[in-house]
């Protein structure tokens, strides 16, 4: 029997089996043609990803998984994606916000933001040299400000977690800005294959609108440029109006869109 063979009978009769708390998958002729997986943000959304060849068998799977799990259900497609995006609607997801993806140059020349300082009472902390604890508290308290203004759920997708709660897993990652014994905006940049992910920039409320945030992302940029590395992503909310006007205003380059869809 060929694979083709294979593909054109897929899902006929898949048997869909719960492996694991958090994983299911479909098996036909001992082959394993779809599996299915859930996972909790540390915001305590329930995100959930299928994987199979044929309609048929994501339909099985997403009738043994959904049934299962509470609702609030949420999954991230490429918009894109057609086919996906079809399958997710007819198990009944529905759009809720879009992310724009961005490639950013990492040459100052090209950004713009050479002649970028931070305020005078600002200092840029290079990544890895922020303090522990005053970090974290940092990242609380945005956390909180952000939960009583939008709401962290409408951060992006990829929020990282550790112990207790504790988001702040590797300090190296981190870019901070200090003012005085405090620090009042951080910015995340996560190596991802080669391509380094601006992961999430913030400043507290009262220090917005103050060019915080891009003296941080230049610092960024250029500790990137300095590196070799000609260009890093970003994904933006495209809700967040001063996020995307800082990336589209240093020639930033929209490439590719993502939906998060939402079961409820």
């Amino acid at each position: 029997m060929n694979t083709s063979d294979i593909s054109s009978r897929a899902g006929d009769s898949a048997a869909i089996t719960r492996v694991a708390l958090t994983r299911w998958q479909a098996v036909e002729n001992d082959l394993v043609v779809g599996c299915g997986d859930v996972s909790t943000r540390p915001d305590g959304r329930l995100f959930v990803s299928i994987d199979a060849w044929h309609d048929a068998v994501f339909e099985q799977l997403t009738a043994a998984m959904l049934p299962t799990l509470r609702r609030p259900l949420h999954t991230v497609v490429d918009e894109n994606d057609a086919d996906l995006l079809s399958r997710w609607a007819r198990a009944g997801f529905a759009t809720r916000r879009r992310e724009w993806e961005y490639l950013i140059p990492t040459d100052p020349a090209g950004t713009g933001l050479h002649a970028v300082l931070p305020p005078p009472d600002i200092t840029i902390v290079p990544a890895g040299r922020a303090a522990a604890e005053p970090l974290r508290a940092l990242d609380r308290v945005i956390r909180d400000e952000v939960e009583a203004a939008v709401g962290w759920q409408e951060m992006p997708a990829e929020i990282l977690g550790g112990y207790d709660g504790d988001t702040i897993v590797d300090r190296s990652k981190y870019v901070a800005a200090a003012q005085a014994d405090r620090y009042v905006g951080l910015l995340r940049v996560v190596q991802v294959t080669r391509l380094p992910r601006i992961g999430l920039i913030a400043v507290r409320a009262g220090q917005q609108r103050r060019g915080i945030a891009r003296a941080m992302l230049a610092h960024t940029l250029s500790t990137l440029h300095h590196r070799g590395i000609a260009t890093a992503s970003a994904e933006v909310n495209e809700s967040n109006a001063a996020a995307t006007a800082l990336f589209d205003g240093i020639g930033a380059q929209r490439v590719n869109s993502n939906l998060e869809l939402v079961l409820r």
